[in-house]
Formats: structure tokens, C-alpha cells, sequence
């Protein structure tokens, strides 16, 4: 089962997913990152269907690099998040993806910032989000531990804390997960 997490603290955002890839009861394989960059300071958390989630992904991230590219500059993170809200809500009207998505990045004079997009072309900034069965039993224990000074090692250590629950309380929780952090340095991976 996917899990999709999501922590803005104070000058970074921290995202995590569960790094296997299952169809329908079968597990193809332990190691798949659905944490995908989109620049050196964004990020892009995927969830759903493996060829929706795979094929919007690689799309925005292609329709980012191409902006960039034409205008010689780069979108806000803000900016990332409203394209691909307005390429959902396109996507519906015509066949929808299967696909929900966290954006979450740094930029410079605005802080880190997390936007929270469902498959129903739904978007929100948030401080917390995330998707999956084990959001259900970690959003109420983040939405207690977050305030607005959150340190990088304090939501690490929430991110440990939600990925001991989902694996005490769910069944099929995934033994492996990839967690990822953009701040004003850039993008790198942790571990827990």
C-alpha cells in the first residue's frame, strides 16, 4: 500500500514515500523512488496507479525543464504546483489520472513551501499532508507535533515516528522508504 508524507518546517520541506511498487496483491519491488526532482529546489511526491503517477510525473517535470528553458528562468514552487493542478483539472474533463501529488520546494525570499494536489485537481498549501492508508493513523500525530519553528531534525524524527506506526499498525506496509529534503542547498536524501 502507498504511503505519501509530506512536513514544511521552518526554511525546508521534507517529503517521504514508500519505495514499493505493488499491482494489485503483487510486489514488483522494494527500491522505486516516487520522490521526483524538478529542478534543483523542487520536488515532486507522487501516489497512484503506477502509469498515471509515472507518465504525469515525467510530463510535468518535462513541461518545467521546457519553461525554464524557453524563458531562461524557473518556476516557483507555487508556480509548479498551479501548472500541474491546471493539467489535472484538464485531465478530468477528459479522462482523469489516477494520481495524487505533493510539490514541495525552496525558494529564495519565500521559504519552503508544500502544496497538497489530489487526482480531483484539488490544491492546497499545507504544513502536513500526505496520501495512503497510513496517512489515516499519522496525519492526527503530525498535525500534534508540528509548530512553527519545526527544526529539519525534529520532522525527521516525526517522519521516523509515522513510519514506525505504519509498519506496527498496517498489515502490507512497506519495508523500505525513500525520504527527501529541499532547502535553500538544494535537494538531498536522508535516512532514518
Amino acid at each position: 500500500m502507498e504511503y505519501v508524507m509530506g512536513i514544511k518546517g521552518k526554511g525546508f520541506a521534507m517529503v517521504c514515500t514508500s519505495a514499493t511498487a505493488v499491482q494489485q496483491i503483487i510486489t514488483m519491488k522494494h527500491d522505486e523512488d516516487k520522490i521526483l526532482p524538478l529542478g534543483t529546489h523542487s520536488l515532486l511526491a507522487t501516489s497512484g496507479e503506477p502509469g498515471d503517477r509515472v507518465q504525469f510525473s515525467e510530463f510535468v517535470a518535462a513541461n518545467v525543464r521546457l519553461y525554464a528553458l524557453r524563458n531562461g528562468s524557473k518556476l516557483s514552487t507555487k508556480a509548479i504546483a498551479n501548472f500541474s493542478r491546471g493539467e489535472l483539472a484538464t485531465a478530468l474533463r477528459k479522462g482523469p489520472k489516477s494520481t495524487n501529488l505533493l510539490v514541495a520546494g525552496y525558494d529564495k525570499g519565500k521559504g519552503a513551501s508544500l502544496y497538497f494536489l489530489d487526482y480531483l485537481a484539488t490544491m492546497h498549501d499545507m504544513n502536513i499532508a500526505g496520501y495512503g492508508y497510513g496517512s489515516w493513523f499519522v496525519l492526527s500525530m503530525y498535525d500534534r507535533m508540528w509548530h512553527p519553528d519545526l527544526t529539519e531534525a525534529e520532522a525527521l524524527e516525526m517522519m521516523r515516528l509515522g513510519i514506525e506506526e505504519v509498519k506496527n499498525r498496517l498489515v502490507v506496509a512497506s519495508p523500505t522508504y525513500t525520504i527527501k529534503i529541499v532547502d535553500e542547498a538544494g535537494i538531498r536524501t536522508v535516512t532514518v
